[in-house]
């Protein structure tokens, strides 16, 4: 079993900047693909940005050129810095993870989530 904990919420004002972290623990091996996704009030939870265990990274149009996802495989942590946060990018954000079980089978995990609020 994978566990995630996320940290790093928080308000800010627009233009602002966060860090949020993941920190992994449990069965991690064979974890292909973490992400990171968000749900605003009265919307669906949306994908934000993944990243493989090669490192290759992919986000979504609303959020480009701004935030960036990472991993730091020595501290089995994932970050997604945020940059120029826009009041649009308040959301519950959750940290999730991938993992091939052994005859194909997946796995999906997913952090208990975390606040960020952006507000003048």
């Amino acid at each position: 079993q994978v566990q995630l904990v996320e940290s790093g919420g928080g308000s800010v004002q627009p233009g602002g900047s966060l860090r949020l972290s993941c920190a992994v623990s449990g069965s991690i091996l064979s974890i292909y693909t973490m992400a990171w996704y968000r749900q605003a009030p009265g919307k669906q939870r949306e994908l934000v940005a993944t990243i493989t265990s090669g490192g290759s990274t992919n986000y979504a149009d609303s959020v480009k050129g701004r935030f960036t996802i990472s991993r730091d495989n020595a501290k089995n942590t994932m970050y997604l810095q945020m940059n120029s946060l826009e009041p649009e990018d308040t959301a519950v954000y959750y940290c999730n993870a991938a993992q091939l079980l052994y005859g194909f089978r997946h796995a999906q995990y997913w952090g208990q989530g975390t606040q960020v609020t952006v507000s003048s």
